[in-house]
């Protein structure tokens, strides 16, 4: 089987190579350069590390090596995405849509298309129920990633491999010592994957400026305090807002006024919700009438913890009505919903406000 494996030089990407060496294949590795950099090195250039790193591992292991840049492309279908939605007041995820559009969309059009599988370093599984192919959770259930593979198509699925799926990260970190990798020791990532080391404020700085506006108390509709732009801030915030007698959580931001709108307390009812609304809901396979997508578990974001409730269609918007008060629920971020026995990611859509 002819394999295009991605690596990024992280610990987890490094180890699938190894991995795949011991089952028997010869995967050609991948490294794909998404940062940029501009006239005045605002953009992170540390991926130059990474390649040496995958570099060295395909040496290791007698390995061919392409270094493929897709910069371009992940600019114009993930960065502007990202700032566009930013922009309206919504909560985007740029990770989901870099593994649809870029990972698994446009590298396996122009690279991909010559291999029978794309080898991804995701904490996630495959499952073959009636000949079917189903995403299904990692064994690692703190690392699972399934929640960032929501809206990939039934067709991407079915050529992709995800050699962790049943390790544990612990024994991803082992297994890269007792291999002698030269990522063994690389801490994990963290953040927003085209920002690498550049501040995200800085970022949204850069693109969207400043623009004072005020932060009222949702309750009351009282005046608290000022702040530089809504962008800055996220549903379910509950630092940064420099006001006092605290603790304050953003509830919810008017993108048109400009207006970040907060509740008081330690648990406020205001953060709560239980009917969560969906747009272009994507089933990753249509097949999904082998499961009782009435009774579902879901997440609002990525976590360890599933939460229960109901899935139905109203007027070609998919609800989701939870079992229990959800806080934090963000429009612009995904909800992903699961089978009852958190095995099988039946796919996702984006929340929205509640329809008037």
């Amino acid at each position: 089987m002819n394999i295009a494996a991605l690596v990024s030089g992280g610990v987890d990407s490094s180890a699938i190579v190894h991995l795949l060496k011991e089952e028997g294949f010869t995967p050609t590795l991948f490294y794909i350069i998404i940062t940029m950099e501009d006239e005045d090195g605002f953009w992170d250039c540390s991926y130059k590390e990474d390649i040496d790193i995958v570099m060295k591992i395909a040496r290791q292991y007698g390995l061919k090596m392409e270094v493929v840049t897709l910069h371009k492309e992940y600019w114009e279908k993930v960065i502007s995405y990202h700032i566009e939605s930013v922009k309206k007041g919504l909560t985007p995820n740029p990770d989901m849509m870099c593994n649809k559009l870029i990972k698994f969309g446009t590298f396996d059009e122009k690279y991909g298309k010559d291999f029978d599988k794309i080898a991804s370093g995701h904490y996630a599984a495959t499952s073959e129920i009636n000949n079917q192919i189903y995403l299904s959770t990692a064994k690692d259930k703190i690392k699972d990633q399934t929640y960032f593979l929501g809206q990939i198509s039934h067709s991407q699925l079915n050529r992709l491999m995800f050699p962790l799926g049943d390790l544990q990260k612990s024994e991803v970190r082992k297994l890269a010592a007792r291999a002698k990798l030269p990522s063994a020791d690389r801490p994990d990532s963290q953040g927003i994957c085209f920002l690498g080391k550049i501040n995200y404020r800085d970022f949204l700085n850069r693109f969207l400026g400043e623009k004072e506006g005020d932060i009222v108390e949702i309750e009351s509709g009282k005046i608290l305090g000022k702040h530089k732009g809504f962008w800055y801030h996220t549903i379910g915030q509950r630092q940064g807002l420099g006001l006092s007698l605290g603790p304050w959580f953003v509830i919810r931001k008017d993108a048109g006024e400009n207006i970040v709108y907060v509740s008081h307390g330690y648990d406020p009812e205001a953060q709560y919700e239980n009917r969560i609304y969906l747009k272009e809901f994507n089933y990753i396979n249509p097949a999904v009438d082998l499961f009782n997508t009435s009774e579902i578990k879901f997440k609002i974001r990525h976590t360890p913890d599933f939460s229960p409730g109901h899935l139905r269609t109203v007027n070609d918007v998919h609800l989701i009505e939870s079992d229990l008060k959800i806080s934090g629920v963000a429009p612009g971020q995904f909800g992903v919903i699961y089978d009852q026995q958190e095995k099988i990611c039946l796919g996702s859509g984006v929340i929205i406000n509640p329809p008037s």
